[in-house]
């Protein structure tokens, strides 16, 4: 199976970039049950090299805390790419100065971990009318 917009299918595409096993599930299961073509990597450094080979996505579900290569770090390199995917921040921490760190990093919005229906619903539907 491909990754991003290299499929054919119309649905949303979205990313999950998280290193714990459980939260990629859970995310991957919500995201899907809503209608979007969902991936899964472990780290940022997986999303530049997904974006490097030419992949994109119309959206990203970035973890703040992981190995090899941050959140922060990764959104910043995706920027510096030039990558307009909504990036949304994904975080366990709830203290305003790491979430403002992580939104200057180059986030749309970010979230407190689990992500739920309440939370991205109204973010899918200005996705689905854009497109």
């Amino acid at each position: 199976m491909g990754f991003g917009k290299h499929s054919s299918s119309s649905k949303i595409s979205a990313l999950v970039v998280d290193d714990d096993t459980i939260i990629q599930k859970i995310h991957k299961a919500l995201l899907t049950k809503l209608g979007l073509e969902v991936n899964v990597v472990a780290n940022g450094k997986e999303v530049l090299d997904l974006y490097r080979s030419g992949t994109s996505f119309d959206l990203i579900f970035m973890d703040m805390e992981m190995p090899i290569m941050d959140g922060l770090e990764a959104t910043k390199e995706l920027r510096a790419m030039g990558v307009q995917s909504i990036i949304m921040g994904v975080t366990s921490r709830d203290l305003d100065l790491e979430k403002e760190a992580f939104m200057a990093s180059g986030l749309n919005d970010c979230y407190t971990k689990p992500l739920t229906i309440s939370k991205i619903g109204s973010l899918l539907q200005k996705l689905k009318k854009k497109n």
